[in-house]
């Protein structure tokens, strides 16, 4: 556990009792603050008197006298749509606001690393799609060369549940634009932005302030190395922000769009080759098209950023290559499941808006497709081109037949997993990829996007065992 430094003595109230509100009550404690909770679940808030920490409503700004901060979990809003209550209240008695992002950033380092030799450092990953492979692909390659590290934030652990940092150790944490947004430290050594595409845009009301929230990371974090995704106007843009030049390698550029040239710093890849360039020579190239946990253009891009970030740390390019080989992706990710046949069923449940899904199409031919669920705001406009490897599109979730209306390729209204899973089965060929890539959210049938490739792999498992 890390404990939380500044708030000793302190009242600090703490707003949802999941996963990160718990552990940063536990983290203030431990700390020498009081933390003061409340969730809106009563079996959350039975959770928490177990562990001895008191709970109350805080219904007005009164109930903040002698607060000294309030710590909002990621799924609360604290602006947009519009504010929770609670924050609206803490907002007018003038209490700040915080999450455990920023909880984690005022805490991490302590007197302890004056004794160290080499100083721990914190990698953090946002971007709209591919944080979580980038975020584990960088975890991976620091274990393979037995270097210190843990992996937290918007996967694995939460950021406060992390163990004091030892000599020469890396943090690296995936985080989400609702942790970005509230954070009011952040202070990366390295800061990576793999993409944007449209998401969350009802929380943070609209496409500009969904970047805005990206941002804070680099123009408020100001870390040392930033590794930049160019393919969309926002990476151009931030990384222009940036740099004090053509030649500034502090930010390092990265590609999977366009060969990437000038004085600076880039990687990027092209027809399956990763390639490195800094000052204008090529240092270092990679076989991307041999990597078996990492298919596609968007894989691709996973690896030229965490490449980037493993290069920054220090290690050299065959070291990072040879560890490439042996990761194995990540559950809901690109994820091969089974094989029978000569057909290849693929689990990309984490596929859950437009973007991500025109990328997972892309990286395989004669697509047996598995989509729908909960529609995002936007509609399906981005997956216009993207469908050119479809054989067959098999819809699911409650509006599957307003989502099949939508695609540009034959379509079959399944709405269950089940049925999905044996119509792709009893007519795909050898050579054909059945595909779970969804475009959508899963609340429609599913309480996240885990349960439903969850229950892709147990149908896969069912056809597969006959």
């Amino acid at each position: 556990m890390i404990p939380v430094q500044g708030l000793q003595g302190s009242r600090v109230a703490v707003l949802g009792l999941g996963r990160s509100g718990l552990s940063s009550a536990r983290a203030l404690r431990e700390g020498g603050a009081e933390a003061l909770c409340w969730d809106d679940n009563p079996e959350a808030r039975a959770r928490a008197e177990t562990e001895g920490f008191t709970t109350m409503p805080f219904r007005s700004a009164a109930d903040f006298d002698g607060i000294a901060r309030l710590i909002v979990s990621p799924g609360i809003p604290h602006l947009y749509p519009a504010p929770n209550p609670v924050v609206a209240a803490a907002v007018e008695a003038g209490v700040p606001v915080d999450n455990d992002i920023g909880l984690f950033f005022q805490s991490f380092a302590t007197g302890a690393w004056n004794s160290f030799e080499t100083m721990p450092r914190v990698v953090a990953v946002t971007g709209s799609n591919g944080k979580s492979t980038t975020s584990a692909l960088i975890h991976h390659i620091l274990s393979h060369v037995q270097r210190p590290c843990q992996l937290a934030g918007n996967i694995g652990r939460g950021v406060l549940d992390l163990d004091p940092a030892i000599d020469g150790e890396v943090v690296v944490l995936e985080l989400s634009s609702y942790q970005t947004d509230l954070a009011r430290n952040l202070t990366p050594d390295v800061a990576v932005f793999t993409n944007l595409s449209p998401d969350h845009l009802d929380r943070h009301h609209g496409l500009g302030g969904y970047f805005a929230a990206k941002r804070r990371l680099f123009a408020e974090g100001g870390p040392d190395r930033a590794i930049i995704g160019v393919d969309e106007p926002e990476g151009r843009f931030l990384a222009g922000q940036l740099s004090e030049g053509p030649a500034d390698d502090r930010v390092i550029r990265v590609s999977v769009d366009r060969k990437l040239t000038g004085a600076g710093w880039q990687v990027y890849a092209r027809k399956g080759f990763l390639a490195e360039v800094r000052k204008g020579k090529q240092i270092a190239s990679i076989d991307l098209r041999t990597v078996a946990g990492l298919p596609g253009s968007h894989n691709h891009q996973n690896a030229c950023a965490a490449y980037a970030a493993c290069r920054t740390l220090g290690l050299a390019p065959k070291v990072i290559e040879a560890a490439f080989h042996s990761f194995g992706g990540l559950p809901h990710r690109s994820q091969t499941i089974a094989e029978m046949g000569g057909v290849r069923f693929v689990n990309d449940s984490k596929a859950t808006n437009v973007d991500s899904a025109a990328k997972a199409l892309a990286a395989f031919q004669n697509i047996r497709w598995i989509c729908g669920g909960l529609e995002k705001e936007g509609g399906l406009e981005g997956l216009a081109g993207a469908v050119g490897s479809v054989r067959k599109a098999y819809v699911i979730g409650r509006e599957a037949a307003g989502f099949a209306m939508q695609l540009e390729v034959e379509a079959e209204v399944c709405g269950t997993m089940e049925q999905a899973v044996a119509r792709a089965v009893a007519e795909a060929e050898a050579g054909d990829v059945v595909l779970l890539a969804p475009a959508a959210a899963s609340f429609d049938q599913y309480d996240s996007f885990e349960r439903r490739g969850e229950d892709f792999a147990a149908q896969v498992a069912k056809v597969t065992a006959r």
